[in-house]
């Protein structure tokens, strides 16, 4: 295992798993290394959900598919997840909200360990959990392989390519990539949130409060007053709330009486530091107590309702930026531009938290059905067989607020690890890929280009 590998994956997340299966299924050996116990990353142990839309702007076609929408009918198969052609914008699914959140994808976390597991083995990924990555072997400007840290101590693993899906492009960064940190021009980075799921709720109370105040929702000095608005408000007045938060998001799950929420706000956290990484943590189960007590006290339904689990891991919206072939733009995305060499297209809008303070929001629908994501922005400068993919792709700050969420990242982990085994098969470097081939197998795998 440690040096019989084609293809190293280096970070399990959305993007890495798809990265993953989509290599070993072109025939490529492939070894997925991942620092936590399971795969997911953060569906599963950030709690983020749900999937947020895989849909045309319009909500007429499902567009993200291939990998993702296996992974999706295996969880609607066994009941883990609903489909997003049963979920609309506008519902307790998508906190009420419309724009941007037509077919979501409700899905329980602990199912999803147990499918991705399951297809990784079917696919013939050989798999290392509890394994960090430490430093790239690097030959002058050509990846070579990397260097981890396990119970085991420290080793070297060889491999032909490497692809970078650790979320933050820690191997891109320490093999010498350039990269933008955040939003640059405005010294920014979004926010984290501390996710969790509550159980033990009387949905049909909570949902009847909401639905009598869905004429109450509204936006100033961008700041969305959403969902229990009305009820913060109370608990403000009352001393009973602290957070920098005027609304709740939450996200019912597939289980009635369970909730998804999104809420916790944690400023300025360089997922990069560990000691940023530690504060967030602490201050993120902080907030969360504070919002289960919120809600015990002030919400209908919800006197009984508990803490089913926080996430094992801050939910990090944003950190490098890896400087590719191609900086993909906020411009290019609400254009609706679809370059030649595409890997996949999505209509996920821009999504960008903090930047007018804590309380705001951005959201910006494109301008069009959909947009597509070149092959350039998974090719890091200067370093050669080193592919990324997931968030840290090349982009700037406002795009990757659109294709950080994750459908999109597991497209480009698909795209990525296709790419890897196609070089590997024809024996030339991923940045000399022949885009027109690499499209061609996508489609035959059921990629939407």
């Amino acid at each position: 295992m440690i040096n019989d590998n084609d293809i190293l994956v280096i970070g399990g997340g959305p993007a890495g798993v798809c990265a993953a299966i989509a290599a070993a299924r072109e025939g490529a050996k492939v070894l997925l290394i991942e620092q936590s116990g399971c795969c997911g990353g953060m569906a599963t142990s950030g709690l983020v959900g749900p999937f947020m839309t895989c849909y045309d702007a319009k909500g007429e076609n499902m567009i993200i598919r291939g990998i993702f929408e296996e992974i999706v009918n295996r969880m609607v198969e066994k009941g883990f997840a609903i489909h997003p052609k049963d979920v609309l914008g506008g519902t307790c699914f998508s906190s009420w909200i419309k724009i941007g959140h037509d077919h979501i994808t409700p899905f329980e976390a602990e199912g999803l360990k147990l499918i991705l597991d399951e297809m990784l083995l079917e696919a013939n990924v050989s798999i290392l959990y509890h394994t960090t990555f430490a430093k790239p072997v690097l030959e002058d400007n050509k990846i070579t392989g990397v260097t981890v840290l396990s119970k085991s101590g420290f080793e070297n693993i060889y491999a032909k390519v490497v692809i970078d899906c650790t979320g933050d492009g820690d191997v891109a960064f320490r093999a010498g990539v350039p990269f933008e940190m955040g939003n640059e021009e405005l010294g920014l980075i979004q926010p984290a949130t501390m996710f969790f799921h509550m159980s033990n709720v009387d949905s049909d109370a909570i949902e009847a409060d909401i639905n009598d105040n869905l004429d109450n929702f509204y936006r100033k000095d961008g700041v969305n007053y959403r969902s229990l608005h009305w009820r913060v408000t109370e608990a403000r007045e009352n001393g009973d709330w602290s957070l920098n938060r005027v609304s709740i998001g939450l996200f019912r799950m597939p289980k009635k009486d369970e909730w998804c929420i999104n809420t916790s706000r944690i400023m300025g956290v360089d997922s990069t530091n560990n000691e940023s990484l530690t504060f967030a943590e602490i201050e993120g189960r902080k907030q969360a107590d504070e919002i289960i007590k919120f809600f015990r006290k002030y919400v209908p339904g919800c006197k009984d309702a508990r803490i089913k689990s926080t996430a094992s891991h801050i939910g990090i919206r944003e950190s490098r930026h890896i400087q590719g072939e191609y900086r993909l733009t906020a411009e290019d995305l609400l254009s609706a531009k679809v370059p030649e060499d595409s890997v996949f297209i999505a209509a996920n809008s821009v999504d960008v938290h903090g930047r007018f303070g804590p309380k705001s929001n951005e959201y910006v629908p494109i301008n069009g059905d959909y947009y597509g994501v070149p092959f350039r922005c998974l090719v890091p400068q200067k370093i050669d067989n080193l592919l990324v993919a997931g968030r840290c792709l090349s982009a700037d700050s406002t795009a990757a607020g659109a294709v950080r969420v994750m459908p999109p990242c597991m497209a480009m982990g698909q795209a990525a690890g296709t790419a890897a085994a196609l070089s590997i098969k024809n024996k030339h470097s991923v940045r000399e890929t022949d885009v027109k081939m690499l499209r061609e197998i996508l489609v035959k795998n059921n990629v939407i280009l």
